[in-house]
């Protein structure tokens, strides 16, 4: 079976890729080279996708003894990843980048080339089983679970995908690589976001959007309580960095309840006004052939999983949650998870469009 690793230069794709090869796979490795100016995206342990990480993944093809390529995919990540991410700020949602990178990039683009040249799938480095069934699992290890990031994925795609990571955990990986002389061992996780190195992400917002004041209002008085320069700086459930100038009546915290574009108006409020019972979502990717079903669904990454009454209708998926979730913002994920013995299984999941 011919395999296409993507070898990021981190210890998770390399230790991947030297599984794949030790399992007897037919294995390539290939590094995507996503930035238009590689030198601009890592500061420390933040970010990806520097000519550090394409020499890094080419030492660790060197010692797997396997070839090794670099595929420019920049513009391509530019359009599918960064313009959607300034978009989607725009409109007053807060996307999740590395969702979409796996949704449009590795295994839409790669795969599709992949499959094109011959390959029969792709092998990554990402932390979440396939079970016999060919459904995605959490990975054992629960703190570097990926599954979330992973759920946009379709049926057709798992097909052709290949997780070696997932019966693992993260430590247990770095002492492999060390074993096998992966000079990546020790290298730090990447944080944040890949493409804002220093984590700025209003800084880099501002650059592209520019300054565009208005008014923060109090959802309970409907006076102007403040002023911000952009809206797309804020996200719900926000409570630093809002810069009031007039102090709640009841004197207690205001939180971001809403961003509406249109008015360029950042609405706030008390904290259990964040309160949500119902997520609604489009762009369903379904997994099981019932429409209805009683499971966890997951709506952050790393976030909390609460029971819930999940009913696909069409182009919709709508969640109806047992107990209140807080501070649920447009723009991301709700992942639909059932508790099994071998590991909760991923349902489907959808980007979330309401909330209520």
């Amino acid at each position: 079976m011919r395999v296409l690793a993507a070898m990021s230069g981190g210890v998770d794709s390399a230790v991947a890729a030297a599984r794949a090869a030790e399992a007897g796979y037919d294995v390539t490795g290939v590094h995507l080279a996503l930035s238009r100016n590689p030198q601009t995206y890592r500061t420390g342990a933040r970010g990806c996708c520097t000519l550090e990480d394409s020499r890094d993944a080419r030492r660790a093809a060197d010692v797997i003894g396997i070839p090794f390529y670099v595929w420019d995919m920049a513009e391509q990540f530019h359009a599918d990843v960064v313009d959607d991410f300034v978009a989607e700020y725009a409109a007053g949602r807060t996307p999740n980048p590395c969702l979409r990178c796996n949704e449009k990039i590795k295994f839409e683009a790669v795969l599709d080339r992949a499959v094109a040249l011959g390959f029969d799938a792709v092998v990554t480095g990402h932390h979440a089983r396939l079970g016999a069934d060919g459904l995605l699992r959490r990975s054992v290890d629960l703190a570097k679970d990926q599954s979330y990031v992973l759920a946009v994925l379709t049926r057709a795609q798992l097909d052709r995908s290949v997780f070696p990571l997932g019966t693992s955990t993260k430590a247990e990986v770095r002492a492999e690589a060390a074993e096998r002389g992966l000079a990546v061992a020790d290298k730090p996780d990447s944080h944040d976001i890949c493409f804002i190195a220093d984590g700025d992400t209003k800084g880099f917002l501002a650059d592209r959007l520019g300054s565009t004041p208005g008014d923060i209002v109090d959802v309970t008085t409907g006076a102007v309580i403040g002023r911000h320069e952009g809206a797309y700086a804020y996200t719900v459930g926000q409570r630093r960095g809002l810069d009031l100038r007039v102090s709640a009546p009841d004197r207690t915290p205001r939180y971001v309840l809403s961003i509406t574009p249109v008015t360029n108006t950042v609405t706030v409020g008390p904290a259990a006004m964040l309160d949500v019972s119902t997520v609604v979502g489009e762009r369903p990717v379904w997994m099981t052939p019932s429409s209805s079903v009683r499971c966890e669904v997951q709506m952050r990454a790393h976030g909390e999983t609460i029971p819930a009454a999940v009913e696909l209708a069409g182009d919709r998926l709508v969640a109806r949650l047992e107990r209140p979730a807080r501070g649920i913002a447009t723009g991301q994920a709700v992942v639909c998870y059932q508790p099994s013995p071998d590991g909760d299984i991923v349902l489907g999941s959808a980007t979330i469009t309401e909330t209520s």
